[in-house]
């Protein structure tokens, strides 16, 4: 059985990344899998659809209607969250990928790629058939 003080946490953490209870359908559909007569007959799986996102999420991880409510927003904290944080790596990375383009190459770099350049201009010269 879920506690009244997990629900409250997992409501919480589900407000912090923007589900509202009235944002979600909340479907009780038939079981299946192993279980047997108990899991056919009874519509303990749940199914969830995140209105604003589109996400859904199916449990079916106890036999209890109660329990597989509290691991199905789980699932559906888990999977916005993920996909929040992802997000804002991605900005992340483009905004760094900028700053690296625009960041001007010290004196002592520029001398180096030159130096560089130069060596692999003299090793191209040197494999040239020689001039008659």
């Amino acid at each position: 059985m879920i506690t009244k003080e997990k629900w409250q946490q997992l409501s919480v953490r589900l407000l912090r990344v923007g589900i509202r209870e009235d944002d979600l359908i909340e479907k009780f559909i038939l079981g299946s899998g192993a279980g047997g007569q108990k899991i056919n007959k009874t519509s303990s799986c749940v199914w969830i659809k995140h209105i604003p996102t589109g996400i859904t999420v199916k449990c079916q991880q106890g036999r209890s209607r109660e329990m597989n409510r509290y691991y199905a927003r789980m699932r559906l904290y888990e999977k916005l969250d993920f996909l929040l944080r992802k997000e804002k790596s991605d900005q992340q990375q483009a905004i760094n990928k900028i700053r690296r383009q625009k960041k001007r190459r010290s004196r002592r770099l520029k001398q180096k790629i030159l130096d560089d350049k130069k060596y692999q201009s003299n090793r191209k010269k040197s494999r040239q058939k020689p001039l008659e």
